[in-house]
């Protein structure tokens, strides 16, 4: 438990092809999470109705013809967030076989958009009164998963770099 620890910690010492390893392999770990978050997120929706149909109310509210256009936007909506849970799941297993740079790079990018839209999510509520708001705690869950697995990318970065140069050392 102590080596995973020592892995995930972005700012210990990597002395080791093992412990460099260890440390690449925490991109991966930040990968399932988001695959998980996803698939928790999906199933949260498809067992809470009312939310789907206040979405539906409120759109027809705004729009008397909108609420099947809202109905199929949802569904499509379900389904490609299921899509990329998977898609962010296959990437993980990647990344956990062969550590590379750049599918760690572009979670990193994706984490910081996700920090960025969360943050900003009460924000885009209140400035439009006919979509239903996001409640604080699912905002404030969202933004601390996400710190998460910020943490464990840079981390997954430094031991991915740390790899390729003990790799490069015992090459020469």
């Amino acid at each position: 438990m102590t080596d995973w620890i020592k892995a995930f910690n972005p700012t210990s010492p990597i002395t080791t092809e093992a412990e460099a390893e260890g440390a690449a392999r925490s991109s991966a770990v930040a990968m399932f999470i988001g695959a998980v978050v996803g698939v928790v997120s999906v199933a949260w929706t498809l067992t809470n109705p009312g939310e789907i149909q206040a979405a539906v109310a409120s759109a027809e509210a705004a729009n008397a013809g909108a609420s099947g256009a809202a109905s199929a936007a949802i569904q499509v909506g379900l389904w490609m967030a299921g899509g990329l849970s998977l898609l962010q799941l296959v990437l993980g297993i990647v990344q956990w076989r062969n550590p590379g740079k750049v599918l760690a790079i572009l979670f990193l990018v994706l984490v910081i958009f996700g920090i960025v839209s969360a943050a900003a999510a009460p924000l885009m509520a209140s400035a439009m009164p006919n979509i239903p708001a996001t409640p604080i705690w699912q905002v404030a869950l969202s933004i601390a998963i996400l710190v998460v697995q910020l943490i464990l990318l840079i981390a997954g970065l430094r031991g991915i770099g740390r790899l390729d140069r003990l790799q490069m050392e015992s090459a020469r």
